[in-house]
This record gives C-alpha cells, structure tokens and sequence, in this order.
C-alpha cells in the first residue's frame, strides 16, 4: 500500500497572527502530519489550534528579545531559512512574502510556494520607507543592505518549482521580481464562521492591524471631517497618530476575540478599507455577513470588491476621494445576499481544492503517492 508523501511546510516567523498564518493553518488542513518550520515562534501570540501544532524553530528562537524586536535580526533570517534540514520530506510547500521561500530541499523534490508578496521592504523601499516612517538614518543605512537582499531573494526563486500567488496582483510582482509565472489562488477565508446579517447599524467599521501602511489615517479624518460614526477594530504602533487625528465620532475598539468582531462586522453599514493590499482577508469577511466594502482601488481590492455590486473602490488614496465615496454610498444599492454569495468563492474549501490541483500537477511522477484528503 503506497504510503503519503511526506510533506514539510515553511514559514517566515510565527510571532503574530495574521492572514498569513490562516492560510498556515488551512495548508496544515491538507497535510495534517506535516512539521512546521520557521524561524521564530510565539506560541502565546497564536491561536490554540496552531499552538498545539508541531512546530520547529531555528537557532534565532535564542537571540535575546527577538520574539519582540524581530527586524533588528534581518540579516540572519537568509541564514536560518538555508539551515532548515528539509532533506526527509518528499514535497516541501513554503508559505511566505519574505525568506521561506528559500528553503532547500533534496534533489528531485518538488517545492512549492504560496507566495503573499515578494518582500515589500526590499522591493518597494522608497514607499515602505514613507508608510513606516523610517528615521532619516536608516533609510540613508539600508539601501546597500537591500540591495544585496533583493539579489539574494531573485536568486533563491530558483529555488520554488512551482509559485502560488494570492492576487491577480502579486503574480505581477512575482514575474516583476523573479521572472517566473504564478498561478492565482486565492487565500482561505472562513466564510463558514459568518452569516447575512438581518440588522444594519449607523457606523462605518476598520478592521485591520493599526500601522502605517494600511492608510487607516485615511477612514478616520474622513469620517472626523463629515461626522459620520466609525468604530475601529485593532490593535498596533499607529494608535497614537490615529487617535491624534480623530474627532469624537470615532471610537477605538482595540483588539477584539472572533465572536466580537463578528458582532461589530454583522451591525455595519459597511467596511471601509482604504490600504492598498495584496489581498485583504478582512474585506471578503465582510462580505460573508452581506456588508459592502468601501474600498481604495488597487491590489487585492480589484478582485474582492465588484463596484455596484459588493461595495465601491475610490480612485485616490486620499481623504478627499473616500469623502466622496462616502458622500454617495447608500445602503439601498446593495444586496446582502449577493454579497454573501461573492464571498463564498473565496472559501477554505475553493483554496484548498486549487492548492490540491497545483500540488497534484507538481508531484507528477516525482512521488506517486496519493494526497491526503481535505480536512
């Protein structure tokens, strides 16, 4: 009886939970025996259900304070990703935007990654740079520094048989950076934990981590400058210049457990989402309780939000343009349902079944082994 392949996953870090470790999660779903390696871990900051799984760390688990101040250790991540010992495992799939990716494996292995973005750090500076607010020094040290790191990660994209991309637009910046083709998969999202919400509150909601490059300060002066209520889910280093900014019909939730969220989520009148991101899981979420999304028209938002149909995009990332979007936002024009059924493509399952299919096609006759069911 032919036995299962045996399947390593790589991660970046695992020292916060985010999108990126949902889709961990629903990969792990696949292959339930797989081993997790990554560089650093902070079991108390992930959800129990991937706390408890296995999980192997690298030599940077010791460095003092890296559980906190992780970017301070940049130049050592290439090092801890090439060390992993991956040599017992017949597929490697590698779940990153920064140094998974680089993972090496046997000969004749096949290794795959889902890729949510080549490092936006490296690649796009100058605008990270400006998001982040980088101190004037730093940004006159770094560029020799990255510069050796973008050769670095377009060299070891030779390494991935086969790329995964979240976003229409992250497949272009994977051809852009590394010269190689991706297949679009969507990540998972857990359309199953919402329903269409009956009731419709009177405030606008953020969901989303505060920090700079998710231009929240954008929701906030727009919804201060018109007075329209907006509660804000999240927690993160941007909570101060936010709660500068914002006027008394703004409210600071922090963050929130699920069934929280999806009380807030199911009372909306809508999301707002003005970052540009190469996804957004928080939008489609959204749309699982039948809510449109307001939105800034690029990066994953071109593909999760049908204008007229499952919310709006304003062209400007500006406060400006979301002011007139939400000046002719009416609730009226939206069907709950609709959205509802917009979302449910983009569920676990879908992934799970395109992940399938593009794993299916790279083990070819390199490991004639069946796959394991979805979970």
């Amino acid at each position: 009886m032919a036995r299962m392949p045996r399947v390593a996953l790589v991660h970046d870090y695992l020292n916060q939970m985010g999108g990126a470790e949902r889709v961990l999660l629903a990969l792990h779903d696949l292959f339930p025996d797989a081993p997790i390696y990554t560089t650093i871990a902070a079991p108390a900051r992930l959800v129990p259900r991937l706390r408890g799984l296995d999980i192997r760390v690298s030599f940077m688990q010791r460095l003092p304070g890296v559980l906190d101040h992780h970017q301070a250790y940049l130049p050592l991540y290439p090092l801890a990703v090439e060390r992993m010992d991956l040599r017992e495992y017949d597929l490697v799939l590698s779940d990153s935007s920064a140094f998974a990716k680089a993972a090496i494996t046997r000969p004749g292995v096949p290794h795959l990654c889902y890729c949510h973005t080549p490092m936006r750090w490296a690649w796009d500076f100058a605008d990270y740079a400006a998001d982040e607010q980088i101190a004037p020094v730093a940004r006159a040290a770094l560029p020799p520094v990255l510069a050796r790191l973008r050769a670095w990660d377009r060299a070891t994209a030779r390494r991935v048989d086969h790329f995964m991309a979240n976003s229409p637009v992250v497949a272009a910046r994977i051809q852009a950076c590394y010269d190689r083709a991706a297949v679009v998969v969507p990540p998972p999202v857990e359309v199953e934990r919402f329903a269409v919400a009956s009731q419709r509150g009177a405030y606008f909601l953020v969901l989303a981590r505060l920090i700079p490059y998710k231009r929240l300060d954008l929701a906030v002066r727009a919804c201060t400058e018109l007075g329209l209520p907006l509660r804000i889910i999240g927690a993160g280093r941007d909570l101060a210049r936010l709660q500068a900014l914002a006027g008394p019909t703004v409210t600071f939730l922090g963050a929130l457990p699920d069934a929280a969220v999806q009380a807030h989520l199911a009372r909306c009148r809508a999301l707002l989402f003005p970052g540009a991101e190469d996804f957004g899981i928080a939008a489609v979420e959204a749309q699982a309780c039948g809510k449109p999304v307001i939105a800034y028209g690029a990066g994953g938002a071109l593909t999760t939000v049908i204008p007229g149909h499952t919310g709006s995009l304003f062209p400007d990332q500006t406060v400006a343009s979301l002011i007139a979007a939400l000046q002719t936002f009416r609730d009226a024009d939206f069907d709950p349902h609709a959205i509802r059924r917009h979302a449910e493509t983009f569920a676990t399952p879908r992934f799970q079944a395109r992940v399938r299919r593009v794993v299916a096609e790279a083990l070819g006759n390199a490991v004639t082994l069946p796959l394991p069911k979805v979970a």
